[in-house]
């Protein structure tokens, strides 16, 4: 089975002053998970979508789901983790509990505040998943990228041509992220700051997508004003 998870479990601290995490605030007249949600179940392939959010913030969410979505079947609102990964882990948890696991049995994994998210792009991570174990969604870097490791001085400037920017969704074979996360050290699993790393860490491949500029991450309120005047243009385009 395919299944797709929102991952929903930040605060927003970079937001201001909003009392509402991040993912909960309005982008035109809907909040942005709920825009984000819209996209995946426009993709028939998938047969249930999970929401983990922070445990504080689950009524408030199904409220919202009754409200914009009308509570559909296919999604479910579950408890986050302390990290994005063992919030991963608690949608993997609780897909092994309710329906058991199969070989062939994928997560797509897709940040809540990403609303711009392409069904090309959630399809072709479904279609890159049937070959690999791990793929990922990116797109080339237009600026040149510095390193600085002593906050004194830039350590190294990397070829361009071999950076990308990563993006969601992230797609895997829920039995080998299950496999790979365990094998990891308490060491490993405090420096990941994306799942795919997991897979990187243990030197499994990872394939990859072409992703889109239009795919941004809302985590600013600079970012939410961007997000506004694209979702004003694409209305005025429809």
């Amino acid at each position: 089975m395919i299944y797709a998870q929102i991952l929903a479990g930040g605060v927003g601290k970079r937001m201001g002053n909003s009392d509402l995490p991040k993912q909960f605030l309005l982008l035109g007249s809907k909040p942005i998970i709920i825009h984000t949600i819209e996209q995946f179940l426009l993709v028939s392939e998938i047969s249930e979508i999970i929401i983990g959010c922070p445990k504080d913030w689950i009524n408030f969410m199904n409220d919202l789901l009754k409200k914009y979505i009308n509570t559909d079947k296919k999604i479910t609102v579950i408890e986050g983790g302390p990290t994005r990964n063992e919030t991963i882990m608690n949608a993997c948890n609780y897909i092994e509990e309710k329906n058991g696991l199969s070989e062939k049995d994928i997560i797509i994994t897709h940040d809540a505040v990403r609303p711009f998210v392409d069904t090309h792009v959630i399809k072709e991570n479904i279609k890159k998943s049937k070959k690999c174990d791990a793929v990922d969604t990116i797109i080339p870097v237009s600026d040149t990228i510095v390193e600085v490791k002593n906050k004194d001085s830039i350590t190294s400037i990397p070829i361009r041509d071999n950076l990308y920017i990563g993006q969601t969704p992230q797609t895997f074979n829920i039995k080998k992220l299950i496999e790979t996360y365990k094998m990891l050290t308490k060491e490993e699993k405090e420096i990941l700051t994306d799942a795919c790393k997991i897979f990187v860490l243990k030197n499994k491949d990872v394939s990859y997508v072409n992703g889109s500029e239009f795919n941004i991450k809302i985590t600013t309120m600079y970012d939410l004003k961007i997000a506004n005047a694209i979702l004003e243009v694409g209305t005025r385009n429809d």
